[in-house]
């Protein structure tokens, strides 16, 4: 039998404690063998089997370790996952790659020349309401195109006291939440043409932005991204338009809160939306619902294909280059919304 890889997780704040440790533990051949923290209490009332350092670098050297995944603010993304590859050790960083796209350029040479495996963590590729989406864009079901709408409203009015909130290099919202919405339009539709984006701040207390709208062009088709922290209401995830026909879908994919309430990947009804959309088609006697496509959705499968890429040699679920592209589209909203320009990527 082929030995397990052997993981070293960098952090174990939400990102790593929630979401990382849980699906490495749940993916066969990974092994989770160091978690870097300076709370070893804490990581060892979940994983008492694991060893704790508070040196990242420690775990680097560690000639045990073949996977490095980083579970840090988005500002130490860059340097870490540097001295990882260049300690010789494949990397998985948590999304984004880095805080901008000067960044993002170094760690992919820095990959380049190490010869290792650089992936990052778009786990939203395998929501179930994404896979529904991009079945029915594959299948063609909703005819040419027209609008695509998607959507990460929230309410939390309270400002809270933590990294991403307070002002600094990788935090606010369109760094947290656009590279999730921007990765999906770029796996359905490739690079856009150009980027025209509001980015602002709407709670009282904001130090950082909370609130986008971003705009991206694919020819005549539109792909509008929206994300706010003042919507009480909030419901409306996707929002698509063709010649063929519309679908809608409200909710969120359920890993996540899962995940939240001590649930596990592989627990009965894992990834199962309890709210499939709405599918409405355009036939000759006019608009018809039919059933929508309601596929499970599973982020193990990001984990399994790392592990398949390691030990097979095969590209990650999410390669450097992919990666690179979204760092682009972030930058681009970045550089139209303090300009109020529409920024070209082609």
């Amino acid at each position: 039998m082929t030995r397990a890889l052997q993981v070293a997780l960098v952090g174990y704040g939400l990102a790593g404690r929630v979401f990382h440790a849980p699906l490495i533990a749940a993916v066969d051949g990974l092994q989770l063998r160091t978690v870097v923290s300076s709370d070893p209490g804490r990581v060892h009332a979940d994983l008492p089997e694991v060893a704790v350092s508070d040196d990242p670098h420690a775990a680097f050297a560690d000639p045990a370790i073949d996977l490095v995944v980083l579970a840090t603010p988005n500002a130490t993304h860059a340097s870490l996952a540097i001295a990882a590859l260049r300690a010789g050790r494949h990397v998985v960083v948590d999304k984004p790659l880095a805080v901008d796209l000067a960044e993002a350029d170094l760690v992919l040479a820095a990959a380049g020349q190490a010869g290792r495996v650089l992936s990052v963590f778009h786990n939203r590729r395998w929501d179930a309401d994404f896979l529904a989406l991009r079945a029915l864009v594959e299948a063609g079901t909703l005819g040419t195109l027209a609008e695509v709408h998607s959507h990460f409203d929230r309410f939390r009015p309270a400002v809270p006291d933590r990294w991403r909130e307070r002002a600094g290099a990788g935090a606010g919202l369109w760094l947290d939440l656009g590279p999730h919405l921007v990765d999906q339009m770029l796996q359905l539709f490739g690079l856009p043409d150009a980027v025209q984006a509001d980015i602002g701040m709407q709670r009282t207390g904001a130090e950082v932005d909370d609130w986008f709208h971003v705009v991206l062009r694919f020819g005549r088709l539109r792909a509008v991204l929206h994300a706010g922290a003042l919507v009480p209401g909030a419901g409306l995830r996707f929002a698509v338009h063709g010649t063929g026909g519309s679908w809608f879908k409200s909710g969120l994919d359920p890993q996540e809160a899962s995940l939240r309430a001590g649930s596990r990947p592989g627990d009965p009804g894992w990834g199962v939306d309890p709210a499939p959309g709405h599918l409405l088609q355009v036939h000759a006697g006019g608009v018809v619902e039919t059933p929508s496509p309601a596929p499970t959705g599973d982020w193990r499968r990001y984990y399994a294909g790392v592990r398949t890429a390691l030990l097979d040699g095969t590209p990650p679920p999410v390669t450097a280059d992919e990666a690179h592209a979204v760092m682009r589209v972030l930058q681009a909203g970045i550089e139209s919304a303090a300009t109020g320009r529409v920024v070209p990527l082609r």
